[in-house]
């Protein structure tokens, strides 16, 4: 036997049910024989069915669901008893009464043939039926409520009929069937009372049910098994002793995982120090912090290098190696790689050269200190601050205040860094250096100068041109501070082209590297130039700025336009004038938290 899933009407063979298909659903309109839904497809009202009244979609097993629907107020329908077969029809209202839910809404209306219709086979009983209606109740879900839909109060009872109705149709051999269980009877009236007692049964336990669902009496059942709870707490204590019986048997690889995530944060950590360590080390051999040697020892294996090349001799390296110990001993420096007279060949030079200048300035006169075998890749801030010595020395003011008149060797001024950080200077500084560069390869910048000219009672300042200021990375600021302070000692009017000035050198610091501004030129068309003494120019080409055949070479080393002047950062450091006693201590002081004058 086929069942129709749209009307639930049952047809004995597959043709016969697709004829019904195509004449009733697919010809026809589209409509729901439960609600007023219309005018959808096929595959739209199958699944409306499915999901709207599921309780049409079981036969023999919901017969009974539909039937413990029915409330115990008075009925309305009429039972009629034809043979063997019997059709229950029912009140033309089909309601549906919301249970556990705060909504007050009802399904429509339906009339007898719609109902009986989506119904057959579901209260119409042929032959005997398995098992008597079992009541259909609500459960929770994940605590969700979920109600089905039952009869109103007045629909689905059986009325006695009076003595004088008559059946139209007389039992086929006296034998009537009860349309719920299985049981026969020979007369209609004892099979009445017989359908009776099982609708009372079958309403006091829904009336139960209802009280149950009005009171909040409603069922949860475990997402896990099929046990049902009375409530959500005992729903939350059930599904706990799951939980803890899950947890409880994977207690060792529950083990096993934090041994190996403790294992693997550990390994981390050790590849992090050991890289850490590996890149401070890299930045303690760059700056020269790694206790490698400084000055001397580096020195030593320099020429000794060279004897094993061949390009000096036994002898020349003990005659150095003597010279160079006298000197440390000393603190003053050799003077091997002092180049004198270099302002005096700038000045000759601009004399009879360079037409397109308009005016140029010149420091005070400066000598030149390039690098040696000794201090060669680090030893540029300590030469730079032997040429900015050079220049107080010559000048009243400063020569007057500085005890000592003779340029101190690099591991000299090592001493002094140190010696000025015991007076309380820059004790950032001092830390950063771990208050040790004696016997280091350490590189210096403006900070240390400040700390010596101080400690020397010379009066210092830090200008920081932090950024760019001009179009492509240049710096035309600091070129305009440079002239700023050279031309302060000239006159307003300016009558000459070439002006030598009283002002020491400036000390120019940028990453990596620093160099010593000795003047600058003005062209005719506004641009400015840089004169600039580099530590990395051997005394050779400096030499060469002295020959009037060279000179116009060698300027080059000299000269810096700038486009020449690109990193993203300079300092400078110049020389303000001598400090009195109490002027140190209030420096000293301020030096604890050194702050640079920043341009722009």
């Amino acid at each position: 036997m086929l069942t129709c899933e749209i009307c639930c009407e049952e047809i004995m063979f597959e043709e016969d049910m697709k004829t019904h298909l195509l004449l009733t659903h697919l010809e026809n309109d589209m409509h729901c024989p439960m609600c007023p839904l219309s005018g959808v497809t096929y595959d739209e009202l199958c699944y409306h069915i499915t999901s709207a009244h599921p309780e049409v979609q079981h036969k023999a097993q919901n017969s009974s669901h539909l039937l413990s629907s029915v409330p115990s107020s008075t009925a309305t329908s009429v039972l009629e008893i034809n043979g063997p077969q019997s059709t229950v029809r029912c009140s033309p209202e089909l309601k549906a009464i919301p249970c556990g839910s705060s909504s007050d809404t009802f399904l429509p209306q339906q009339s007898d043939d719609a109902f009986l219709k989506a119904s057959k086979g579901l209260l119409t009983s042929e032959g005997n039926s398995d098992s008597p209606p079992t009541l259909l109740k609500p459960r929770k879900k994940h605590g969700l409520a979920m109600s089905i839909p039952i009869l109103e109060t007045a629909g689905c009872l059986f009325e006695k009929k009076s003595a004088k109705q008559k059946h139209t149709a007389s039992p086929q051999n006296g034998i009537l069937s009860c349309p719920i269980c299985s049981l026969v009877f020979s007369s209609s009236d004892i099979l009445q009372e017989h359908v009776e007692l099982h609708l009372q049964d079958q309403i006091s336990t829904q009336d139960l049910w209802f009280s149950n669902c009005l009171l909040g009496e409603e069922e949860f059942e475990c997402p896990i098994c099929p046990v049902l709870c009375s409530d959500s707490t005992s729903l939350q204590e059930h599904v706990e002793l799951h939980l803890d019986n899950e947890a409880g048997c994977s207690d060792a690889d529950l083990r096993l995982a934090r041994t190996l995530q403790q294992q693997m944060e550990t390994d981390r950590r050790k590849e992090e120090n050991r890289l850490e360590k590996e890149e401070f080390k890299k930045l303690q051999s760059q700056f020269g912090l790694d206790g490698s040697g400084g000055y001397s020892k580096q020195m030593e294996k320099t020429m000794e290098r060279d004897v094993a090349r061949g390009t000096l001799g036994l002898a020349e390296y003990y005659s150095k190696r003597v010279e160079m110990m006298e000197s440390l001993a000393s603190g003053v420096d050799d003077g091997t790689t002092k180049t004198p007279g270099v302002i005096r060949a700038l000045w000759q030079y601009y004399l009879t050269e360079c037409s397109d200048c308009a005016y140029v300035w010149l420091s005070a006169d400066t000598d030149h200190y390039c690098s040696s075998p000794g201090d060669k890749g680090w030893g540029c801030g300590y030469r730079n601050f032997q040429m900015l010595l050079s220049s107080l020395y010559k000048l009243d003011p400063y020569s007057s205040a500085l005890q000592d008149k003779a340029v101190p060797s690099i591991p000299r001024v090592q001493s002094m860094i140190e010696d000025a950080w015991n007076l309380g200077l820059d004790p950032q500084g001092a830390s950063h250096f771990n208050n040790k560069v004696k016997g280091t390869r350490a590189w210096i910048g403006a900070t240390e100068i400040y700390v010596l000219l101080t400690s020397l009672g010379i009066s210092g300042r830090i200008i920081d041109f932090h950024q760019p200021t001009g179009q492509g990375g240049t710096h035309p600021l600091l070129f305009e501070w440079v002239k700023q302070y050279f031309s302060q000692s000239s006159s307003s009017s300016l009558r000459s082209k070439l002006i030598q000035t009283s002002l020491p050198p400036l000390y120019l610091q940028h990453q990596g590297h620093s160099r010593s501004i000795v003047g600058l030129e003005q062209h005719k068309n506004g641009s400015m130039g840089l004169l600039l003494l580099d530590p990395g120019s051997s005394s050779t080409d400096i030499l060469k700025l002295k020959s009037r055949s060279t000179a116009s070479m060698a300027i080059r080393h000299v000269r810096k336009l700038p486009g020449s002047l690109k990193h993203k950062q300079y300092q400078i450091v110049g020389v303000e004038g001598v400090l009195s006693t109490e002027e140190k201590q209030q420096c000293i002081l301020t030096s604890r938290t050194m702050c640079a004058e920043r341009i722009p």
